[in-house]
């Protein structure tokens, strides 16, 4: 799978990221502080990755930011995307299970590796809910984007 990964900060626990994004076979596309010469801001980072979603150059991304909670938002304006900030398993497992999340934001501040690890097992090991009410959940979301602003 292809997986977008942005970082505001050159931080262990992205780089651990992306070694296991690449150990697990995916095919990873850095942005931000991962990627020399890319512009690092939180804002900027954070969008192009879940961009890359929208646009089919990825399947996923992960966004990372101190909190996670800018990365989260910032990917959230892009249509077509569903970020959701998982600080546990069982929260990565729901996002895509019930809410057919696409990208997986993630704060560099409370992640650790064991718990990093933890999230990635659960995030793939979940697909969207094919659950009639989960559906149209997700359907009204979806039509959100379509809505003038």
């Amino acid at each position: 799978m292809r997986i977008s990964v942005s970082s505001d900060m050159d931080e262990p626990v992205a780089r651990l990221l992306v070694a296991e994004l690449r150990e697990r076979g995916h095919e990873v596309r850095e942005h931000g502080a991962l990627r020399a010469g890319a512009d690092p801001q939180w804002a900027v980072c954070s969008e192009a990755a879940a961009r890359e979603v929208a646009e089919g150059a990825a399947e996923q991304a992960v966004v990372c930011c101190w909190t996670g909670t800018g990365a989260s938002i910032a990917a959230n304006k892009v249509p077509g995307v569903r970020a959701a900030l998982c600080a546990d398993a069982a929260t990565a497992e729901g996002a895509r299970r019930w809410n057919d999340a696409n990208v997986l934001a993630l704060s560099l501040r409370l992640t650790s590796e064991p718990l990093l690890k933890e999230i990635l097992d659960a995030w793939f090991a979940a697909a969207p809910s094919q659950d009639e009410e989960d559906r149209r959940n997700a359907a009204h979301v979806e039509a959100l984007d379509a809505r003038p602003r």
